[in-house]
């Protein structure tokens, strides 16, 4: 073995060979000397070496399932995919026909819809409309064009017409980009799952190692179905319920109940709604009065339907919940729930009167900050924030952070206990449930087993078990069940009667 001395080593006179050995050894060398030196740090005191130690084994251990699920990727239907761009691009070139002739007859000019600067000088100079400011990369506030921009915008007679099309082309020119993203050789698509990728412990994806495939975290529903199983497979998507909010119920149960001055009650309240139903749809009642919930049908089917894009108004709720737990302000949430600022005004004093644990809460972790004191969730994973500690930012990260860490946490120690008995494939994690292909004759063998695998169990205060419970759908490929996508992922009810289509061999046609 070559021994190269470093210290007395001169950087101008190495040839090529050497210096790609130098870069290599030092690279492996000072790795070592940053672990050797940080190792006392992480074992540093029995309290620490609880938390520390076991999230650092904890993250080495995932490396396994994630490294197979990377290699594996996910079979793209590439008839479906070129079948829905086609339609796609279709639809793209008469909404830019319509909106050519909608600008050119209506105010006189041509415009290049894909331009902000174009657009901003549409809207802002030539119609006059109000200029909607944002601040730029460069810190500075600045005319925009974006999404939230526009729908401001759209309240103008004149202007909404525009608008309308403007956002329908972007979405379709975004989900056209997506299906056009490049897939390997062998036909899937593949993404690089990061385990240190966030802050919380939740993982991160991005493109794969090859420039190909991209952030499989982040496809939204209406272009899932282009992902199938494996012939001789299906999928199975398991997805925590309720998470995010089900661990905050829990941080305040366990803050609360010794309390002298909190009753069971009040310290279990918002865990208690949690557990005995669906939270989301109680929080939809709150926020939309006006909805004709006492109609004689199901509160959970007048909250599913459609409220804006592809959201229902379970869905914009669900937002204003999990916002109002992080501390979100009555006009920022406003804005993600598509609500007018006084009912959600209304709402925070209905629910934080309804669950006073939930302010409680926000006090004491803020408190923990301003005194440069870690946070630790119920799994024990801590984190220490160097924010300042009087800025409302630092506040909100340090709010989201326990109930957010704690549900990549429940999903990923389900990961792992599915890949150790290695009877399932594992294919794509999206924060909070976890994509899988199983043989398809062993459904009923193992769904219910990956249900109760996946299923995480800690013990709080007073003894009282918690663990978030699991929905399961099956199905031949990542979309929803619908008429239109019979073979799509339909809510596991002890069995499926459905059966798979005979599979047809593509021609190069379709492939081109």
């Amino acid at each position: 073995m070559q021994v190269i001395h470093t210290e007395t080593l001169d950087p101008v006179s190495l040839t090529p060979d050497i210096a790609h050995l130098v870069y290599n050894g030092l690279d492996a060398a000072v790795t070592l000397d940053c672990y050797e030196n940080m190792l006392p740090h992480l074992d540093a005191g029995p309290e620490n070496r609880t938390h520390a130690r076991r999230t650092y084994e904890f993250s080495k251990a995932l490396q396994a399932p994630v490294l197979e699920m990377m290699l594996r990727g996910v079979k793209v239907d590439q008839r479906a995919r070129a079948k829905t761009l086609k339609e796609m691009r279709a639809k793209l070139t008469r909404l830019e026909s319509q909106l050519d002739q909608i600008i050119l007859e209506g105010v006189g000019v041509s415009v290049n819809w894909r331009s902000p600067a174009q657009l901003g000088r549409l809207l802002y100079g030539v119609m006059g409309l109000p200029v909607q400011k944002k601040r730029n990369a460069n810190g500075v506030y600045a005319p925009t064009t974006d999404r939230e921009a526009l729908e401001k915008l759209s309240v103008n007679f004149i202007a909404e017409p525009i608008i309308n099309h403007l956002l329908c082309l972007r979405d379709l020119g975004k989900s056209i980009g997506f299906l056009e993203t490049g897939i390997d050789t062998d036909g899937r698509m593949r993404s690089n799952f990061s385990i240190a990728g966030t802050d919380t412990g939740r993982w991160s994806s991005s493109v794969s190692d090859f420039g190909t495939g991209t952030n499989l975290q982040n496809v939204t529903e209406s272009l899932r179905s282009v992902f199938v199983a494996d012939p001789g497979m299906k999928f199975a998507n398991l997805d925590l319920e309720q998470a995010d909010a089900r661990n905050v119920g829990a941080l305040c149960w366990d803050l609360f109940i010794d309390n002298p001055d909190w009753s069971e009650k009040d310290a279990g309240k918002y865990l208690d709604v949690c557990e005995g139903g669906d939270l989301h749809t109680t929080v939809c009642k709150m926020s939309n009065p006006i909805l004709p919930w006492d109609t004689g049908r199901s509160d959970r089917e007048i909250a599913d339907q459609l409220a804006y894009r592809h959201l229902t108004y379970r869905d914009l709720t669900k937002k204003l919940g999990h916002g109002s737990n992080y501390l979100g302000t009555p006009p920022t949430m406003a804005k993600h729930a598509k609500l007018p600022i006084s009912t959600v005004k209304t709402f925070h004093e209905n629910y934080f009167s309804a669950f006073p644990c939930i302010p409680a809460w926000h006090t004491a972790t803020i408190s923990q900050i301003k005194n440069f004191q870690p946070l630790t969730t119920l799994y024990g994973r801590r984190r220490f924030f160097f924010g300042r500690p009087t800025d409302a930012a630092t506040h909100r990260k340090a709010i989201a952070y326990s109930p957010q860490s704690m549900t990549g946490d429940e999903i990923n120690t389900g990961i792992l206990a599915l890949w150790r008995a290695n009877r399932v494939q594992l294919l794509i994690q999206v924060h909070d449930s976890i994509l899988f292909q199983y043989p398809e004759e062993l459904e009923d063998e193992i769904v219910p087993w990956a249900l109760e695998t996946l299923r995480s169990t800690i013990i709080l205060k007073k003894g009282r078990e918690f663990s978030v419970p699991t929905e399961a759908k099956t199905g031949w490929n990542w979309g929803n069940y619908s008429d239109g996508n019979p073979e799509g992922l339909k809510k596991y009810k002890g069995g499926d009667q459905r059966s798979r289509k005979p599979q047809r061999k593509l021609s190069l046609q379709v492939l081109l």
